[in-house]
């Protein structure tokens, strides 16, 4: 009886601690909410330049699976979304204003965790592609 009991409130206890969590894309996914688990940065650089170095970011840690552009938005938004490490990253490249692009890194794991350092690696190499 007490192990019924033990694994229900086990149970219960998951269910509570996951749930959705929202990406940079403006969609949902299943993970663990209320963890950071995004880095971002902003750039002197024209929004397409940037767009184009977190393209080569994204490939040159792991594989670009999709590029697309959010219209629901009054900002020139794109989205590179990839796998790096077994960890599902979405890059958002947002224009702030003409010259100044923003750029946000989510990474998260197969089971909804957060990767912080992968996130930030991947940031840093949109900045160093930025240079080449």
């Amino acid at each position: 009886m007490n192990k019924g009991i033990l694994f229900s409130v086990l149970v219960g206890v998951a269910l509570t601690i996951t749930g959705c969590v929202n990406t940079v894309d403006n969609r949902t996914r299943v993970g663990v909410p209320f963890v950071k688990d995004q880095m971002a940065a902003r750039y002197e650089r024209p929004m397409p330049e940037v767009f184009e170095a977190a393209k080569r970011a994204v490939t040159a840690y792991g594989t670009l699976n999709n590029e697309s552009t959010l219209l629901a938005s009054s900002n020139s938004v794109r989205i590179v979304e990839g796998k790096v490490n077994q960890r599902t990253v979405w890059v958002r490249v947002e224009a702030v204003e003409p010259r100044i692009t923003e750029v946000t890194v989510q990474c998260r794991t197969q089971w909804g965790g957060r990767d912080l350092e992968v996130a930030h690696e991947v940031e840093k190499r949109v900045a160093l592609e930025l240079v080449r």
